[in-house]
C-alpha cells in the first residue's frame, strides 16, 4: 500500500507544484507587458470562466478518454498554458487561459479519479484508507504551496528573470508529473453515462436535499471572495515593493494553519463538530 501511496504522490505532487508557482506572478506578469486593469481583469475572467465550462464536464471527458490518459493531457495542456506565456500578443494570452482552465478542471478530476479506481477496484485495499492518502496530499499540497512562492521569487526576483520565470520552470515539472503517469500508471475508465444524465442526477441531488443546496451556497459565495482577492491583492501590494512570492507564501501557509486549527477542533479533545 505504502508503494502504491508513493507511485501516486510521484505524479500527483509535482502537478501541483507546478500550479502553485503560477500563483504569485500572473498578475504582475500582464502588468509586465503594459497590459491596462480591465483587459487583465477579462484575461482572469477568461481563466475563471472556462474553468466552470469545462469543470462541467470534466468527470464525462476523464471517464471517457481515461483517467491516465487524462493527467497526461493535463501536463500537456498545462505545459502549452505556460509556454503561451512568453507572448506578448493578448489573443494567445487569451487562448492560454481558456488552457489554464481545461487543465485547473482535469487537476481536480483526473488524478484523484485514478486513484480511488485503482485503490479500490484494482488493490481492493479497504476504502477507509482512501482518506490516509488524501489526508497526506493535502499536508504535502500545502507545504508545496508555502514553498512555490519562494521558488517564485527566487527566479522571478532573486536570479532577475522576470514575472515569468516561474511559469517557464513549471514545464519541467508538468514533464515530470506526465512521464511518470505514463511509465507507472495502468489506465483504467469510468461508467460511460450520457451528460444530460449526469448533470440531471447532480440537479436533483441539490434540490432533493436543503443541506446541500445551502452547502453549495456558501461555497459559492466565499470562492467569489476568494476569486477577487487573487486578482487584487498584487495590484494592492506590489506598489510598495512588497515580495509577492513571499506574500503569497504567507497566504498559503495561514491557508495551512487554518487546516491545522480545523482538523485540532475535530480532534477528541475537544469534540467540535461542524453543523
Amino acid at each position: 500500500f505504502r508503494g502504491f501511496q508513493r507511485g501516486y504522490y510521484r505524479v500527483y505532487l509535482p502537478a501541483l507544484a507546478a500550479d502553485w508557482l503560477q500563483g504569485p506572478y500572473l498578475y504582475k506578469l500582464y502588468q509586465h507587458y503594459r497590459f491596462l486593469e480591465g483587459q487583465i481583469a477579462i484575461l482572469y475572467v477568461c481563466g475563471f470562466a472556462s474553468t466552470v465550462l469545462f469543470g462541467l464536464v470534466s468527470s464525462s471527458l476523464v471517464d471517457r478518454l481515461g483517467r491516465k490518459k487524462s493527467c497526461v493531457l493535463f501536463s500537456l495542456t498545462y505545459s502549452v498554458c505556460c509556454l503561451m506565456k512568453l507572448s506578448r500578443d493578448y489573443l494567445v494570452l487569451a487562448a492560454g487561459r481558456v488552457l489554464g482552465g481545461l487543465s485547473t478542471a482535469l487537476l481536480f478530476s483526473a488524478f484523484e479519479a485514478w486513484y480511488v479506481h485503482e485503490h479500490v477496484e484494482r488493490y481492493d485495499f479497504p476504502a477507509e484508507w482512501i482518506a490516509l492518502t488524501f489526508s497526506r496530499a493535502a499536508f504535502w499540497n500545502n507545504v508545496i504551496a508555502v514553498g512555490a512562492g519562494g521558488v517564485a521569487e527566487f527566479f522571478a526576483e532573486g536570479l532577475g528573470l522576470g514575472p515569468v520565470a516561474p511559469f517557464m520552470v513549471s514545464i519541467p515539472l508538468l514533464v515530470l508529473s506526465g512521464v511518470f503517469a505514463v511509465k507507472n500508471w495502468d489506465e483504467n475508465y469510468g461508467k460511460k453515462r450520457a451528460f444530460s444524465k449526469t448533470c440531471g442526477d447532480g440537479l436533483k441531488c441539490l434540490l432533493a436535499d436543503r443541506r446541500v443546496l445551502l452547502l453549495g451556497t456558501i461555497q459559492a459565495l466565499f470562492e467569489s471572495v476568494i476569486y477577487i482577492f487573487i486578482f487584487l491583492w498584487t495590484p494592492v501590494l506590489d506598489p510598495h515593493g512588497a515580495p509577492l512570492g513571499v506574500v503569497f507564501a504567507g497566504f498559503m501557509a495561514a491557508s495551512a494553519l487554518g487546516s491545522s486549527l480545523y482538523c485540532l477542533a475535530l480532534s477528541k479533545r475537544y469534540h467540535l463538530q461542524p453543523l
